[in-house]
């Protein structure tokens, strides 16, 4: 076991602490002298390397060293009431309202979840106080008018919880932190447990052979020293919780823990004071280490549930190649960079911020963002994004976004808030919490008075493990964990979950709806024709004149349309009073003359007749799936612009596998009954509905609703906002606009369809392990419960049975990646 390379020579080697004190020593250590502050310290280094744990050791250093984890309580509670400390982590809501999301460290059960929400939710002007047990995060909504965010943290402190701003790099420093505290405190029962033992073998021995009444008293007295400092250090947490719930008036699940080893305990010191009887401090030793041990495991179990967005952190690179102006490069922080520089991105490494190439041609492997694990093509003028792996060549790099901007950054956000988010069950699960720990109590007291017919030990021991066995962990935990996992593969195959109500969602659709534009074609509109009717006009002129009436616009035909203006070099004349109208098409003031831009319906909302010609052309282009677009001022049409599009690959074996389970299919576009016909020919049979307003979108959902369907809808565009957010569950394509990803509660990262199925598996598979969690903690304790009450388990016993439960729980949660995985090799054919 070395010391930290940062230890100077009088540091000393177990805690860093200057080592020039009074109490201050030298010892062997592995055969090598080395410097201590005390005693301690050289004693509980000499355990370490005699049970091998140096390696793992100097790993725990390593890691507290490097991830710098946050205090456990702030000092000064009153900064967070600053106007820039909260800009850092505070969101505006509507109605005046903020947000925040904590992360907070001391939560370990599912009555501490109701705990903490009860307690803040009697708080005037708290709105909302959601916790989840798996991540340890608090999702915070307050009035700033009524309640400052100090009065909030320090209700949680009083509550004996400490809360931070959460971020994603201090939250692991924070889990390893309180890792290494439970790991010595767990270390300090093992080692009271393993020599309470030999005072347990040496009495047990006597009994037979007949050992003197002094020498038996002696062991008792060493037993009360060792069982002392394990009960009142390791098991401190458990007393401090309960104490603290009591005062008040809130009951935590570790209340029956403290009552059992307080009971044990008094009664043991009770017994030696008198000189008579048996004591119990080896039950009371043994059974805080057997329980911090399953609290141990507990929590590597969590963390490694929740390791989908610490993956993601992790892509994140740490420094990057700033050029200057005159092409030097100089390494910097990340952090550093800002939109307008330029980097440099040498093969094989990860591309530091999001931005577009400026020179260099390679390709780049973006699986860790949008699971397609075939490396994509990049050249100049091409977006990039952080965290994604340069191949072959060499990229210079124009950097866009940085930070919280990055499409990395909203992936681990999101990420975040989905594993934070609670499903509709779980709330039913929290609501039975605070009468659980209310009728474990009385089974024990009622168990202690059945047994006190018999005699008092037996009583004790039995009423012991009744207060340890039950324990409504494995409850608690049944629906958190498995939204965890499930987001986390979600997030690793391209498919980005916002809530654990989507999951419950995605499990029950009967039905899905596809928009046409960009959803089930790629959206990738390009202009193929410009027909001329006014031989004033030229096709440059006409093109320029349609593009600056698009340009403020993100539809696939907007986007398209400008485009092809600024690849011919066009200048575009200034555009004035721009409007939207939803299915149809935009308007506009250019050079004074009010200027339509649309489909058919737009002109005759416009009173402009179509000539023949355009008529024929307009329907030769829709039948091949394409787009007509007509420009028309003054009453008359000035041309039309052709468009092109093709199917999504994938498109028509997504429909086939979507029937083939039984849901119905439906088509709403709001293109021609002629394009829509055309395209159901290319995949298959379905409802198509064409010509369609966004409110009709919406309109047809809701009578699909009405016959008793669950609905999914797909889209991509603005004008599929409203039917987006009227769908019992959303899913929107990355490519799409910023308006449809934010009305939907699934994004599909690549805008890839084949992973639509793989969103519907991870939901069913989800809901399917909730209620498989569920029933193992319903079973756990009607079945051990009447045991523990019958006398047949041994406090020890129980407090080993205490912690599989919740093991078994969390298992089970992580089995969904394997179900998973076989499923995309399904899927893929492999």
């Amino acid at each position: 076991m070395s010391p930290s390379a940062s230890m100077s020579k009088d540091s000393c080697h177990h805690c860093g602490l200057p080592a020039t004190g009074v109490a201050a020593c030298e010892g062997e250590v592995a055969g090598e002298p080395q410097r201590f502050c005390c005693s301690g310290c050289l004693e509980v280094c000499r355990v370490i390397h005699a049970a091998g744990l140096d390696s793992f050791y100097d790993r725990l250093h390593a890691q507290e060293n490097t991830l710098a984890p946050p205090p456990d309580a702030p000092s000064d509670l009153d900064q967070y009431d600053l106007d820039e400390v909260q800009r850092e982590f505070v969101s505006p809501l509507s109605g005046g309202r903020r947000g925040a999301h904590l992360l907070v460290e001391g939560i370990h059960c599912a009555a501490c979840v109701w705990l903490i929400e009860k307690a803040l939710r009697d708080l005037a002007g708290v709105t909302r106080a959601e916790v989840n047990l798996a991540r340890q995060r608090l999702v915070l909504e307050w009035q700033p008018q009524q309640v400052a965010l100090s009065a909030i943290l320090r209700r949680l402190a009083a509550l004996g919880y400490a809360a931070v701003p959460f971020d994603p790099e201090t939250a692991e420093g924070q889990v390893q932190c309180s890792n290494r505290r439970l790991l010595f405190r767990m270390g300090f029962a093992g080692f009271g447990a393993m020599n309470m033992m030999w005072i347990s073998i040496a009495l047990y021995a006597g009994t037979f052979s007949g050992i003197e009444t002094e020498y038996k008293q002696f062991f008792h007295w060493v037993g009360f020293a060792i069982a002392t400092p394990v009960l009142f250090y390791s098991g401190g947490p458990f007393l401090l919780s309960g104490w603290r719930g009591l005062r008040l008036r809130h009951l935590t699940m570790d209340l029956p823990i403290a009552i059992g080893a307080l009971t044990t305990y008094a009664y043991s010191l009770w017994r030696t004071l008198h000189g008579g009887g048996e004591v119990y401090f080896d039950v009371v030793t043994t059974f805080i280490f057997v329980i911090l041990v399953g609290r141990y495991l507990e929590a590597m179990a969590r963390r490694s549930a929740a390791s989908a967005a610490l993956h993601l952190m992790e892509l994140q690179p740490r420094t990057a190649l700033r050029l200057d102006e005159s092409g030097q490069e100089t390494r910097v922080a990340v952090r550093k960079l800002a939109a307008g520089d330029r980097v440099l991105v040498r093969p094989g490494d990860k591309i530091p911020a999001d931005g577009r190439v400026v020179e260099g041609d390679s390709h780049v492997n973006e699986a860790m963002l949008t699971g397609e694990s075939q490396p994509v093509h990049k050249s100049c003028d091409a977006r990039v994004s952080a965290g994604t792996v340069n191949g072959e060549g060499v990229l210079k790099i124009r950097v866009e976004q940085v930070g919280g901007d990055t499409t990395l950054a909203r992936i681990i956000h999101l990420v975040e808030v989905a594993q934070g988010s609670k499903a509709r069950v779980q709330r039913l699960a929290d609501r039975i919490v605070p009468w659980f720990v209310a009728v474990t109590l009385l089974l024990a007291a009622a168990t202690f008075l059945f047994w006190m017919r018999v005699d008092f030990d037996t009583a004790l021991m039995a009423a012991t493990a009744v207060l340890i066995i039950t324990c409504p962990c494995a409850l608690g935990m049944s629906t958190p964990m498995s939204i965890v996992v499930s987001t986390g593969v979600a997030a690793r195959l391209g498919v980005l979950i916002r809530n654990g109500e989507a999951l419950e969602s995605l499990s029950r659709i009967t039905h899905v709806v596809f928009d046409k534009t960009g959803t089930l074609t790629e959206g990738r509109m390009r202009v193929s024709r410009i027909e001329c009717v006014d031989a004033t006009l030229d096709e440059a002129q006409l093109l320029a004149l349609a593009a600056a009436l698009e340009r403020h616009f993100t539809h696939p035909l907007a986007r398209a349309i400008t485009l092809a203006a600024e690849v011919r070099g066009l200048v575009l004349p200034a555009a004035e009073q721009l409007q939207a109208h939803g299915g149809l098409g935009v308007s506009g003031q250019v050079g004074g003359e009010l200027v339509w831009l649309g489909n058919a319906r737009l002109m005759a909302q416009a009173g402009v007749d179509i000539p023949d010609g355009m008529a024929a052309l307009r329907e030769a282009v829709e039948s091949a799936m394409g787009v007509a677009v007509l420009l028309a001022s003054g009453g008359r049409v000035l041309g039309v612009i052709c468009l092109e599009d093709q199917l999504r690959s994938g498109a028509r074996e997504l429909l086939d596998r979507l029937r083939a389970q039984g849901l119905g299919v439906t088509l709403l576009t709001g293109d021609t009954r002629r394009a829509a016909r055309h395209l159901q020919q290319q995949l298959g049979e379905m409802r198509v509905l064409a010509e369609l307003l966004p409110e009709d979108k919406a309109r047809e959902i809701a009578a699909l609703q009405q016959l008793g369907e669950r609905v999914l809808m797909l889209g991509d565009g603005v004008n599929d906002a409203p039917a987006l957010a009227r769908a019992d569950i959303s899913i929107a394509m990355e490519s799409g606009s910023d308006v449809s990803m934010e009305c939907s509660d699934v994004v599909l990262m690549g805008s890839e369809l084949r992973k639509l199925p793989y969103a519907i598996e991870i939901g069913r598979q989800a809901l399917r392990t909730i209620r498989q969690n569920l029933l193992l903690s319903l079973a756990y304790n009607l079945t051990l419960i009447p045991v523990a009450m019958a006398g047949l388990v041994t406090p020890v016993l129980a407090a080993i049975a205490m912690p599989l439960s919740s093991l078994l729980v969390i298992g089970n949660a992580i089995l969904i990646r394997r179900r998973m995985g076989r499923f995309v090799e399904m899927q893929n054919g492999r």
